[in-house]
């Protein structure tokens, strides 16, 4: 039963959250958001300006110097952030609605992402209290030397719109955790979940000044990054787009975490259980119109099943619900925008023009920004389909031979996020997650993450990590003392 006349309509403009306040546009530049399945405009929301990025970083600064938030007893912290779960809980329903209006992605994804958000929260809400040092003998105990962490400072979080309230909790829950203030800027298209998360962390006990959220275009978040005052930027978006984060946070040896592109292989050996390789070929390829870094869209396929698996695959793609998200059902919605859309229809023409073969897909319907599942085959992995990271639901079929060539064209790519293996044999797939240079491997599934797991890639897919014990660490600095208790 399709959701979309049950939806509210959201005020004329939405006010973004600047230390404990909500700032109207006043004589700042606007811009639309739009419905990605029906191109319409849901609201409207402010450009921040450099001065607002300057007011926001000086009350994160402050309240870092206060300790207003780090300060908080620890089991104090963990109730906030806890409480923050609950609110994130409390209106589930509402926040997967409206992420699927802002972004287009079936309700099902997005009621996951916000349930993933909760469990984030909740998961790093448990951080303060475990936030330890060590004591370390230097010596027969002429000193008592100890180590200790502390947050790192205002840290600036520069989201992307493929998940916007799964990713902003990603980065917000281990960084309140730890201790720091936060700025984050949403992407453009996608701002409302977070402007919303903004009002839970506010409910929830957060300290005015140690949040604000700013929209807008790239001015603020240029002006985030190269600022001054922050600590450490943590950015999740395009490789090309984290150049020019890393470079700006450079001048000011400003500390980065960068979650960039993907260009996985997802590899299907002959001895794998090919139904269920179909299957999550399918999700990993085609899952939220395949605009996920960590889309499986080179599909390795061994040369002795390669027909049958082009067939099956075939007639899986035939088989994908396309439609608007709050339909239910959906597997396919619309893509984000239409500037989105032209990009993947660009990719879809090179990979003709380039001699692979196109099953099936590539076509267009609106109202909304619409591309049917893409099937092409003959790929080879010099194609530009095969090297560039597509971000729509665009998948290759790459032939070969044994587990040597497969390990070759995996890694024949500038990128290292994620990587796929489907095979019945243990030993081949220890050698295959020892052999793929990439963050993560999944055997025999495609797409698990949770909290407690870091997440991150190597080569252009990024730097650093996020989730897990890593993720929480890379928001603080460690400190080492020395207290000389030497006789006199």
């Amino acid at each position: 039963m399709t959701l979309r006349t049950d939806v509210t309509a959201l005020p004329a403009h939405e006010p973004f959250f600047l230390a404990g306040s909500w700032v109207d546009a006043g004589d700042r530049a606007t811009r639309p958001v739009i419905d990605p399945a029906t191109g319409e405009t849901l609201t409207t929301v402010a450009d921040a300006t450099v001065a607002d990025v300057d007011a926001a970083v000086a009350a994160a600064q402050e309240a870092y110097t206060d300790r207003r938030w780090s300060g908080m007893a620890p089991l104090d912290r963990a109730r906030i952030l806890n409480r923050v779960a609950d609110l994130i809980e409390a209106n589930l329903e509402e926040l997967a609605i409206l992420e699927t209006r802002d972004n287009g992605k079936p309700i099902e994804r997005s009621r996951a992402d916000t349930a993933s958000s909760a469990r984030t929260f909740r998961h790093f809400a448990g951080a303060p209290s475990r936030i330890n040092g060590t004591v370390v003998p230097i010596d027969g105990g002429s000193h008592h030397v100890y180590t200790s962490y502390e947050p790192i400072g205002p840290v600036a979080i520069i989201l992307p719109w493929n998940f916007p309230i799964m990713t902003a909790s990603f980065k917000l829950a281990p960084a309140l955790a730890a201790g720091c203030p936060v700025i984050a800027k949403p992407a453009e298209d996608t701002p409302l979940t977070l402007l919303r998360l903004a009002a839970i962390l506010q409910e929830a006990g957060v300290p005015d000044g140690v949040v604000s959220v700013l929209t807008g275009d790239a001015v603020a978040g240029s002006a985030l990054t190269a600022h001054p005052g922050i600590a450490k930027v943590t950015f999740t978006g395009s490789t090309e787009v984290g150049r020019l984060v890393a470079h700006a946070a450079a001048d000011h040896f400003t500390r980065v975490t960068l979650e960039l592109g993907g260009k996985s292989p997802n590899i299907v050996f002959e001895d794998a259980d090919l139904d269920a390789a179909v299957l999550t070929a399918m999700r990993a390829s085609f899952g939220h119109s395949g605009q996920m870094c960590t889309a499986g869209s080179r599909l390795l396929v061994q040369r002795s099943i390669l027909p049958e698996m082009t067939e099956r695959l075939k007639a899986a793609v035939a088989k994908v619900p396309v439609g608007d998200g709050l339909d239910g059902g959906i597997t396919v919605g619309p893509l984000v925008s239409e500037e989105q859309r032209q990009r993947v229809l660009g990719y879809i023409e090179k990979g003709v023009a380039e001699g692979a073969t196109l099953v099936a897909g590539g076509e267009t319907h609106g109202p909304g920004f619409y591309v049917t599942p893409t099937l092409f085959s003959d790929v080879t992995n010099e194609m530009t389909i095969a090297r560039e990271e597509i971000f729509g639901p665009v998948v290759g079929i790459i032939p070969f031979d044994d587990e040597a060539d497969a390990i070759r064209i995996g890694n024949d790519t500038s990128y290292g996020l994620a990587a796929g293996v489907w095979t019945n044999d243990l030993n081949r797939a220890h050698r295959m997650t020892q052999a793929l240079r990439a963050g993560t491997v999944w055997v025999n599934t495609y797409n698990i993450f949770d909290p407690a797991l870091s997440f991150g890639g190597v080569g252009e897919s990024g730097v650093g990590r996020e989730l897990g014990d890593e993720g929480l660490h890379a928001f603080l600095e460690p400190k080492s003392v020395v207290i000389s208790i030497a006789a006199n």
